[in-house]
């Protein structure tokens, strides 16, 4: 007997129309969780259902049958093929690396959000089910994929409640019109600063993107904070020169290492400045990789919101020691003046050094409705609830300027905290990132700062990944899909304007202010990634621009 869970007659059958269409096949890609013998689709007293089976016969053969032809023909082929794929991708991780990962705080974060979704047969939370099919599914080692997590659910259904998906849908829905709006808003701002800019002036400007005319040698040191119990790594660039180099450091990422952004450390220096590039013990790829070997049982402990920037505060005491007494740096640090690039949690880093004080109130406020919410960041941000309550003293007043790449900042350090920054911020913020969203994460909190020289670039397109380098540690590779396309352009981009907002506000000099205007955005500005830039923005503007 044929089941169609779509139909035309009843609002519930077109509910569940855009339920399928536009959320579930999005959560299969990202939530590879279902399980049982038959998806069964509720909505209040109704229910419909479709065998896993058909979905397995589509996998495998891309044949269609009747079960599955009530579903897909309200699906557009693209998705359908995405599905397919999707079903049959094998995922690189076995069943103690799940297993530890699903098992830590914000594992188990995720899983509680899911369970409220995907539910057992009692509609009752999926969360322990989920768990398992996932775990018992990775011990498959060749056969770890979302076909084989579905046949692995311990019970005979598993039901999604679409009175939660709705909910969730419609939140995404408002989000993703929010961001759209807000998108506009800053590319037509951005545009009509070109228009402006180039009737009063036009001048030729050099394309900052390509290698600079300093030679520089790399040398790596190890750092050992006693005070802390803490040692780590860290490269630095040194260019050939004569007299004493301006610094610059760059943070990386949560589950990165230091040679994530060694490109970029590698054009800064080939510009004259001296890079320092740490590797945050506790947060980095060797975390990653400790989580997945069963030796931790934590992403990362709370505690690397202190020690973050307690680490580069440590390099540039040791660099300043080096700088009198080793002959590899002596008379070549200029440390008067630092600028540190940052990205994702190295974006947080970046801007605390800068001046903002974790805000426990905003956390307070915020993380209640963790489970609730659709900013996965939050998942980072909220460990700041689990340390004391302290005004930890995390500025230093050697930086000068700071880059923010996908930064994650808004409830770790909300409005009140961000608008102490007095030092020159530019945010770099990709349309299309999902960990930290754009809106949330970066074009709001640009609205709260208040320092004179602010800077807020937006990647259309852009993604949490598309400028991070593919690093030789890396444990699980970086799907391509998270990725995005043109990620070398948005690397280009990364280099083009961190020249010139260094050469500015670190290195003194004005001559490279027009490469940090619309004129040269838009000349640098290519598909499939068109790039926007501008320095003004209120939270009314962004309330009234619909």
């Amino acid at each position: 007997m044929t089941h169609h869970l779509i139909g035309k007659q009843t609002v519930w059958q077109k509910l569940a129309l855009r339920i399928f269409s536009m959320a579930l096949l999005p959560t299969l890609t990202t939530y590879p969780a279902f399980g049982a013998e038959r998806l069964k689709f509720n909505y209040g007293v109704l229910e419909r259902s479709i065998p896993i089976s058909s979905l397995e016969n589509y996998a495998k053969t891309g044949n269609i049958d009747d079960d599955f032809a009530g579903y897909s023909q309200y699906v557009d082929k693209k998705q359908l093929t995405q599905l397919r794929k999707v079903l049959l991708t094998r995922i690189p991780l076995n069943e103690v690396e799940i297993s530890q990962f699903l098992y830590t705080p914000i594992g188990e974060r995720l899983l509680q959000r899911l369970g409220k979704v995907i539910q057992t047969e009692s509609r009752l939370s999926g969360f322990y089910a989920i768990r398992s099919a996932l775990i018992l599914s990775a011990a498959d080692k060749n056969d770890f994929t979302l076909l084989n997590i579905l046949q692995k659910f311990p019970a005979s259904s598993i039901s999604i409640n679409l009175n939660q998906t709705l909910e969730i849908a419609e939140t995404l829905q408002d989000l993703v019109n929010q961001t759209q709006n807000a998108v506009a808003l800053i590319n037509e701002e951005s545009q009509q600063n070109v228009i402006t800019v180039s009737k009063v002036e036009s001048i030729p400007l050099l394309d900052l993107a390509k290698t600079g005319s300093f030679r520089f040698l790399k040398q790596t040191i190890t750092l050992n904070d006693l005070t802390r119990n803490r040692r780590f790594l860290a490269d630095i660039y040194l260019p050939v020169a004569q007299a004493p180099r301006k610094i610059i450091v760059i943070s990386h990422g949560l589950g990165s290492d230091r040679t994530s952004f060694a490109y970029l450390a590698e054009h800064l220096a080939s510009y004259g400045f001296v890079v320092a590039v740490p590797e945050h013990p506790g947060s980095d790829s060797k975390q990653l990789q400790a989580l997945l070997k069963g030796t931790t049982n934590q992403v990362t402990n709370p505690r690397e919101l202190i020690d973050r920037p307690l680490d580069i505060k440590y390099l540039l005491d040791e660099l300043t020691r080096l700088s009198k007494s080793n002959p590899t740096f002596q008379g070549r640090l200029n440390l008067d003046q630092v600028g540190v690039i940052g990205q994702s949690f190295g974006g947080y880093t970046a801007l605390a050094l800068a001046g903002a004080k974790i805000n426990f109130e905003q956390l307070k406020a915020d993380c209640p409705a963790l489970e609730d919410t659709l900013n996965v960041s939050l998942l980072l941000q909220c460990l700041g609830v689990n340390l004391p309550n302290s005004q930890y003293n995390l500025s230093d007043e050697r930086i000068k300027a700071v880059i923010v790449i996908n930064p994650v900042d808004r409830s770790i350090f909300g409005q009140a905290s961000l608008s102490q920054i007095k030092i020159p911020v530019m945010i770099v913020s990709g349309s299309s990132d999902t960990v930290a969203p754009a809106l949330l994460e970066q074009i709001q909190p640009f609205t709260w700062l208040t320092t004179s020289n602010k800077y807020l670039t937006l990647i259309n397109g852009g993604t949490h990944f598309s400028t991070i380098a593919e690093s030789p540690n890396s444990s699980i590779p970086i799907p391509t899909q998270a990725v995005g396309s043109g990620s070398a352009l948005a690397r280009r981009y990364v280099k083009a304007l961190s020249v010139p907002f260094f050469e500015t506000y670190i290195a003194g000099q004005p001559s490279y202010l027009p490469y940090l205007g619309t004129e040269y955005v838009n000349k640098i500005s290519q598909q499939p990634l068109p790039l926007s830039l501008i320095t003004s923005l209120t939270s009314e503007e962004l309330k009234q621009y619909k």
